[in-house]
């Protein structure tokens, strides 16, 4: 089979090759530009190679390792979504390195947006709000998460943004899907929703050299009492903690609202992972973590953007990640829950920049 038409898992430029070793297995082509790019996603792509079980069969790619919960990967992954070359991309697109963040990294220095800039975050963060919108539409029993993927990569490219997950750091999806045990950074793979799952869906786009961030859980089928009351309470530990987002107030304080709500209906709060600045930046400072008690720096000031995105565990607080690098999971197995939105600090309050006005 020629490589004419195809492009490139890794870039999304034209296919000059193909895997040698999926031809051999007789598995679905996977097409790249160059020995560059297949080197460099080798590490993902390789995972294929290992799915020789029958059709229908889950497979486990990790044989040795111990889940805290039930979920599985279902692999093998579907090869990375191309972006068109006429869409912007941030720094990390082609090799995975944000190499702006990177030359700031460990500065606690919160930039405060021009008037231009706002007006450019005001765009982008409405547009990511309606990308996420979209791929909620296919949040339902039997949908597999890949395909909430591939709904939120053509809404991105529709609207002429980048998904800014796509490569960070070699992450090779559009999206993030994390469902029941799952905390954050699951990676859309064939596994199918089952009733009664809860599913996080988390959106990053890149419009105009700035990003968004948003994510909301959904219920999939008839979720039990205890799952809906873990997901109402998670979007009632953002709201609260939205409330207090003004000038003067300091970000280490955001986390004794969120504890304070989370703790009283017998939850834990997620310690390893923090709300962050957005800007030209995917994330910079200031980090807002979401527990009581933190160390937090710096004091919000209008024209500072930055996420709020508490994640609640039924269980204990202490996490664990998948072989895969990404997936991230409650170390109990025990479900977790999560919103998050993109907030812009105003001279009197807060605006919510990626509010659902659907």
């Amino acid at each position: 089979m020629s490589t004419a038409g195809h492009t490139c898992e890794a870039c999304g430029a034209p296919a000059k090759l193909r895997c040698p070793t999926c031809l051999k297995m007789a598995l679905p082509d996977a097409y790249f530009c160059g020995q560059d790019c297949f080197k460099k996603n080798w590490a993902t792509h390789k995972t294929a190679h290992k799915t020789t079980t029958p059709a229908g069969q889950q497979f486990n790619p990790w044989p040795g390792y111990a889940f805290s919960g039930k979920l599985r990967p279902v692999y093998p992954l579907t090869p990375k979504r191309a972006v068109p070359e006429a869409i912007p991309r941030p720094d990390y697109a082609a090799d995975g390195r944000p190499y702006s963040e990177i030359m700031v990294r460990g500065s606690t220095q919160i930039q405060v947006l021009t008037p231009k800039e706002i007006e450019g975050m005001r765009t982008v963060c409405r547009l990511s709000r309606e990308v996420l919108n979209e791929g909620a539409k296919v949040i339902k029993v039997g949908a597999t998460t890949d395909e909430i993927d591939r709904v939120v990569h053509d809404a991105c490219v529709e609207r002429g943004m980048y998904p800014s997950p796509l490569n960070y750091y070699g992450f090779p999806k559009s999206c993030c899907t994390s469902v029941n045990e799952v905390i954050c950074h699951g990676i859309p793979d064939q596994y199918e929703l089952q009733d009664g799952d809860i599913c996080n869906l988390d959106v990053s786009c890149f419009y105009e050299g700035l990003h968004a961030d948003l994510n909301d859980t959904f219920l999939v089928g008839n979720v039990d009492d205890a799952g809906r009351k873990l997901v109402e309470t998670t979007r009632k530990c953002l709201d609260k903690a939205i409330e207090m987002v003004r000038p003067g107030t300091l970000y280490r304080d955001v986390g004794n609202v969120i504890s304070k709500v989370a703790e009283a209906e017998g939850y834990s709060v997620v310690r390893s992972y923090c709300g962050h600045g957005i800007n030209g930046l995917f994330h910079a400072a200031p980090s807002v973590p979401h527990y009581a008690k933190n160390k937090a720096v710096g004091v919000m000031k209008p024209g500072h953007t930055f996420t709020i995105e508490p994640m609640i565990s039924e269980g204990v607080w202490q996490d664990e990640q998948w072989p895969d690098g990404w997936t991230v999971v409650t170390r109990d197995g025990k479900r977790s829950a999560q919103f998050e939105e993109t907030l812009l600090v105003t001279e009197t309050g807060v605006e919510v920049l990626t509010a659902n006005f659907q």
